[in-house]
């Protein structure tokens, strides 16, 4: 089946699927992975939220980027402390180049908030289904999981939960993460996952 022949019922069932949303308690402070990415959306929300006492750690990932070739772990780094983040808020890794590197490279980091007692709320594409997955899977006792997610730009759109069939570049990456996260949960290399009671567990 290509994704062509996928119906509007199917589109709506990948859309509900892939929709990792899950913010953190309005009040409750978390450590907040940042999933690498070269645009900046993710650093404006976090620093916000920085600011207003609800991420006290912040862990940027991501190594080279292979569409512009910047080190997004560092950009992020550097962007963070520009906004008035402090270094001593900020962890950060510069060489993974995927999504379960991004987290097996910060696992240190992730382990200090755990160790803090700080639950993790990750910042991601609002279809990032992989990186709940991944966060799982090398951290089984990572405990409620939160995430809070953007909408990335392709083809000079925004590829939002309505209108990623109508983008190209939007559909591609939205499809694939549907496929590969069903494809590794049915083969046992990523661990499942549910939403519930405002959490994955």
């Amino acid at each position: 089946m290509t994704d062509e022949d996928i119906s509007a019922e199917q589109l709506a069932a990948i859309t509900a699927f892939v929709d990792t949303e899950a913010p953190p308690p309005d009040a409750q402070p978390t450590a907040h992975i940042i999933f690498g990415t070269n645009q900046a959306q993710p650093i404006e929300i976090v620093a916000k939220r920085y600011h207003h006492g609800l991420a006290p750690l912040i862990i940027a990932t991501g190594g080279v980027n292979r569409h512009n070739g910047i080190i997004e772990g560092r950009v992020f780094h550097r962007l963070l402390l520009e906004r008035g983040v402090p270094d001593e808020a900020i962890r950060y890794e510069d060489q993974s180049i995927n999504t379960w590197q991004n987290v097996e490279l910060a696992l240190p980091f992730l382990r200090e908030a755990l160790e803090a007692g700080l639950t993790i709320t990750a910042v991601c594409k609002w279809y990032h289904r992989r990186a709940v997955h991944v966060l799982k899977t090398l951290m089984p006792d990572i405990g409620p999981l939160h995430v809070i997610t953007w909408d990335p730009i392709y083809e000079d759109q925004p590829v939002a939960r309505a209108e990623w069939p109508l983008i190209p570049a939007g559909r591609r990456r939205v499809i694939r993460e549907w496929e590969e996260v069903t494809r590794r949960v049915a083969e046992g290399s990523f661990r499942d996952t549910t939403l519930a009671d405002g959490a994955w567990r």
